[in-house]
């Protein structure tokens, strides 16, 4: 049996997978107001609480962002990701059984180490299942997911709520990942090369526009000391310290800003925090789509990129000095949408430039890597800079967000020199 168009099934499903990804991750955020109450805590410990809760699971994201990275080159994709979801999908049921700021520490941590596979995952099965023209479309696709998932999350977790309270919410949303693994391991038999599912047509078609320079280290690839050699590699992790800090902003604060500056809860969090994240979806898609336009007229990978990332931070810039300003819900979650639409048209590209740089194993370890210097940057700037920053306003944190812009994508121009494929020594 052969299928048609195998590669947008195998990046549906990884897309499929960051939804529940996110929906798992975003979970804790939106119920925090009811579970401090219930678990007694007062307002000001709340959000201490909160930040440390949040610290656990980044910083086992970041050291499992660089080795998960690593262990995807050498085990593949296919059982990278049951590996991924499996620990993640358990620690997210093991949040129902929570009893206090230890106990959920401990199971957000877990969490952080399952769900960080899932970024250098995608960038690698990427570099595998699409040719060069088609990636930052099919990164937009799998960056969607984020997105789209937390669109969903916000109602969905408010819903659930209602019917079984937070502890059953846990639950139910953890138990999703592991349905997740039964068509995967149906499809993903296999690198394009031999998954017996695909069609000689499309197989040909996915090695179309690949230099010869894709498959020189194919087999070990580069590790992780030989690829900070490169400034290249400089400019991608340096960027995503900067750049990444902005969209966990919101991802963690979010709820919590909304209960805060605007007095909302569960229900009316649920009701506005996915907002945002339609813009999010939006800038996904756009800035891959309109990558393959410009590959496919003609410009070289090194203008497509730089002139989708500059266009993004313009957009970054002015939705956070807006929305520093800003004293009306709507208008602030508008404000945030064009911040994060913004970021995703520009993440999904830089996302895509491990694989314009280097080829084969050498992929999914500079991807790891660069979710390592998220991590680290997000757990600087994202999580215990935030409780001191928002004693009076969070007007502070909107401009930490816009000085960040500038600099990560002027390291990202300077470092990153012409974005091509690297002569390898």
């Amino acid at each position: 049996m052969k299928i048609n168009g195998l590669r947008w099934w195998i990046i549906g499903l990884i897309a499929l997978a960051t939804i529940i990804n996110y929906i798992d991750r975003g979970t804790l955020g939106i119920l925090w107001p009811e579970i401090a109450k219930d678990i007694g805590l007062s307002e000001s410990d709340s959000k201490n609480a909160y930040a440390t809760i949040s610290l656990f699971f980044l910083i086992t994201y970041a050291f499992s962002k660089g080795l998960s990275g690593r262990i995807f080159d050498v085990i593949g994709t296919r059982m990278g990701f049951v590996a991924s979801i499996t620990i993640w999908s358990v620690a997210a049921m093991l949040h129902a059984v929570a009893k206090g700021t230890a106990s959920f520490s401990a199971f957000r941590a877990l969490l952080g180490i399952g769900e960080a596979g899932n970024w250098p995952g995608a960038a690698k099965a990427n570099a595998e299942w699409f040719p060069v023209k088609e990636r930052a479309l099919a990164q937009g696709i799998f960056n969607s997911g984020a997105s789209i998932g937390a669109i969903i999350s916000a109602p969905l977790i408010a819903y659930l709520f209602t019917l079984i309270g937070w502890r059953g919410t846990f639950f139910a949303t953890g138990a999703i990942g592991l349905l997740w693994i039964i068509p995967w391991m149906f499809l993903n038999r296999g690198k394009p090369g031999d998954n017996m599912l695909l069609t000689k047509e499309e197989r040909e078609y996915i090695f179309s526009d690949r230099p010869k320079k894709e498959n020189n280290i194919d087999d070990g690839g580069l590790g992780w000391s030989q690829l900070l050699k490169y400034k290249e590699s400089w400019g991608i992790l340096i960027a995503r310290f900067m750049l990444d800090p902005i969209w966990w902003l919101f991802v963690i604060w979010l709820p919590i800003y909304l209960n805060d500056a605007f007095g909302f809860n569960v229900k009316e969090i649920g009701a506005f925090a996915w907002v945002p994240y339609v813009g999010a979806a939006l800038g996904s898609i756009f800035g891959g789509y309109i990558a393959q336009v410009f590959i496919t007229r003609g410009w070289t990978v090194n203008r497509t990129r730089k002139s989708i990332i500059f266009v993004s931070g313009i957009f970054m810039l002015v939705g956070l000095l807006l929305g520093a300003q800003a004293s009306d819900p709507t208008i602030a979650m508008i404000l945030i949408a064009l911040v994060l639409f913004g970021f995703q048209m520009a993440i999904g590209n830089i996302q895509t430039m491990p694989a314009d740089y280097f080829a084969g194993n050498s992929v999914g370890t500079l991807a790891g890597l660069g979710g390592t210097a998220a991590a680290i940057g997000t757990i600087i700037l994202s999580t215990y800079l935030v409780p001191a920053l928002t004693e009076v306003s969070y007007t502070p944190v909107f401009l930490m967000g816009a000085a960040l812009v500038p600099i990560g994508i002027g390291a990202l121009f300077i470092l990153g020199g012409n974005i091509s494929k690297i002569d390898v020594e």
